[in-house]
């Protein structure tokens, strides 16, 4: 007989866009002896499932953390890896995404990394382009605070072309201007592996974004534990600043 699940999910009250910082991968595989990118790996077997299990929720967004601008100071060995991972992911994923509606977007400079990279990611962007079912979002070389700076650019860029003055600015302009212009901020961020910070992770974007943390290190965080991650934020009262 099955266990019954020890939350209770609210299937009316998903939210609309979940971030995750897939987070562990290194200390997963270190813990089997393995080698660290037997832990991405496996990590991206756990990302397949969490995509599935939020299609079927109704999440309308996710965002998940894949590569941060300070993921470059790794051993190259294993950032070579990551790379080679995603193009493998990208490409054997891509079908049943498409198949499922997903539209596929990518927040952060990811023309810097490897050509064949490059090519899938733009592969898989264009062939979802027009989908209408869930947004996922992949922040690859993503880095907030760059990610505010390149939006204060562009706003300051307006200004000095007298489009518009810097009384005009508003916190709309800014949203607009970030990777994630036109995406709903997060209801909730979760983050896997027992860390209890946010890492240069959508810093604007989470002003007002429930954080919900668990030890569960991200090959292992299964679509059970993501749901009770959900229904803990779903315990939680938002007031907004307000009584």
């Amino acid at each position: 007989m099955a266990t019954k699940p020890s939350y209770r999910l609210d299937l009316k009250r998903i939210p609309q866009h979940v971030a995750i910082v897939m987070d562990g991968n290194g200390r997963w595989a270190k813990k089997r002896g393995l080698p660290r990118l037997s832990g991405h790996n496996a990590g991206m077997e756990a990302l397949k499932e969490i995509v599935k299990r939020s299609d079927t929720l109704g999440v309308k967004y996710l965002t998940v953390y894949a590569f941060s601008t300070e993921n470059w100071k790794r051993p190259q060995e294993e950032v070579g890896g990551i790379f080679k991972l995603l193009v493998i992911y990208m490409k054997r994923e891509l079908a049943e995404l498409h198949a499922n509606n997903v539209k596929v977007r990518i927040l952060g400079d990811y023309s810097k990394l490897p050509a064949d990279s490059v090519a899938a990611l733009e592969t898989a962007i264009e062939k979802t382009g027009d989908n209408t079912g869930l947004n996922f979002n992949i922040a690859l070389n993503y880095g907030s605070r760059d990610e505010i700076m390149r939006a204060v650019r562009l706003l300051a860029a307006e200004c000095c072309q007298g489009r518009k003055t810097p009384d005009q600015l508003t916190e709309e302009m800014m949203s607009r201007a970030l990777y994630t212009g036109g995406i709903p901020d997060p209801e909730v961020i979760i983050r896997t592996s027992g860390e209890l910070r946010l890492s240069n992770f959508l810093l604007w974007q989470s002003a007002y974004s429930e954080l919900v943390f668990t030890d569960v290190l991200w090959p292992d965080f299964t679509p059970e534990e993501y749901e009770r991650c959900i229904a803990e934020f779903q315990g939680r009262k938002r007031r907004y600043g307000g009584v």
